[in-house]
């Protein structure tokens, strides 16, 4: 059977998402249907909004999600209906050289839900990141599902589901930022400012925010950070420098995705330091950097794709300190908005009002 439910369409490249009645699927094997009770409108959303993801419109969007599993298909065996769960697009397949090898969180064979929702005239929807999550109802993979204390505000936990995480991965999956470092964050908005709790919460000595915006540099403190550059006005290089005895910081995470801010972090780390880019670049962007100086820096140029987390093992963790009161999810959460209302909050998102608009369904 299939259920009728509403949800926010982008029908084509660069035009305003609407709301839409759409069909969903009771689940089939592996699968589970999920009541949706929050959704973070993250920055990749508009991306697919813009056509910059891949052009397989309409698409349905959401993605940074929380809510209650509703049924399940067969052979499901992670979740069954009640459990509390917040929503990945890493569903480890278990089987592919990087999971045979113990490396489940660079899964090469990720899954999604196999079939289709639809519009109410069959049109088969696109699933933002396999989700689909600005919806009432939406089916994923089983694995797709991570369970975690239903005590969690589902506005904090679901940001877990995308940016949050890549943030705080950033810092210590990938950047693997130790007791006493030295940390840079170039940008600060929702990532940036996930990378800038992380490093915090890995013990770093100096966390050093950097962006071209006041009101997201006062954010970051509240996050964390220990000094802060506001970039339009300071060489963001030199004055990291300057802050770190003249050396850099020991790992720098470009959270912006951009050839000049990518230019800035390479330099702005110590020698033998490390470079993390979790901000996401555009497909004609490019870097030129001289090659001597690669070598010569030595050291470590990392991507982090969604924090090269394991969800099965970061997001019940982090859920644990949120609830413990040492991790502040709340404090991501700008407002709180009706799903007839992302097209507005992708104007504010653009603007720089906010970290986070969530959707509550």
């Amino acid at each position: 059977m299939a259920h009728e439910v509403r949800g926010v369409i982008a029908p084509g490249k660069n035009e305003p998402v609407r709301v839409e009645t759409i069909l969903v699927p009771d689940p089939g094997p592996g699968e589970a249907l999920v009541r949706v009770r929050t959704c973070g409108v993250c920055h990749t959303d508009l991306h697919y909004r813009q056509g910059g993801i891949n052009d397989e419109f309409p698409f349905l969007l959401g993605h940074e999600a929380a809510g209650v599993v509703e049924s399940v298909g067969e052979g499901v065996t992670e979740v069954e209906p009640g459990d509390f769960v917040v929503l990945n697009w890493r569903a480890v397949c278990g089987q592919c050289r990087a999971c045979l090898r113990g490396r489940p969180q660079y899964c090469f064979a990720t899954h999604n839900a196999k079939q289709p929702m639809t519009l109410t005239d069959g049109t088969p929807l696109s699933p933002a990141l396999g989700i689909g999550a600005f919806a009432e109802l939406t089916l994923v993979a089983s694995g797709q599902c991570t369970k975690v204390d239903p005590e969690a505000s589902p506005a904090a936990a679901g940001l877990l589901g995308c940016g949050v995480m890549a943030g705080i991965g950033a810092a210590i999956n990938t950047g693997q930022v130790g007791r006493g470092d030295s940390v840079a964050v170039i940008g600060c908005g929702g990532v940036g400012g996930a990378a800038i709790m992380g490093a915090r919460l890995a013990g770093a000595a100096k966390v050093i925010a950097v962006d071209i915006d006041d009101r997201k540099l006062s954010i970051a403190e509240g996050l964390g950070a220990t000094h802060t550059v506001r970039s339009g006005e300071n060489d963001p290089v030199a004055a990291i420098r300057e802050l770190t005895g003249g050396f850099g910081a020991d790992v720098v995470i470009e959270a912006v995705g951009r050839p000049e801010t990518y230019e800035q972090a390479f330099y702005a780390r110590d020698l033998a330091g490390t470079v993390v880019l979790v901000g996401v670049p555009t497909p004609e962007m490019r870097i030129d950097l001289p090659l001597l100086d690669v070598f010569g820096r030595g050291g470590a140029l990392k991507s982090s794709w969604y924090g090269d987390c394991l969800p099965s093992r970061d997001f019940p963790m982090l859920i644990d300190l949120y609830r413990q009161g040492r991790l502040d999810l709340d404090a991501f959460v700008t407002e709180t908005i009706a799903l007839d209302q992302v097209e507005q909050a992708f104007d504010r998102m653009h603007e720089g009002d906010v970290l986070r608009s969530v959707v509550v369904l």
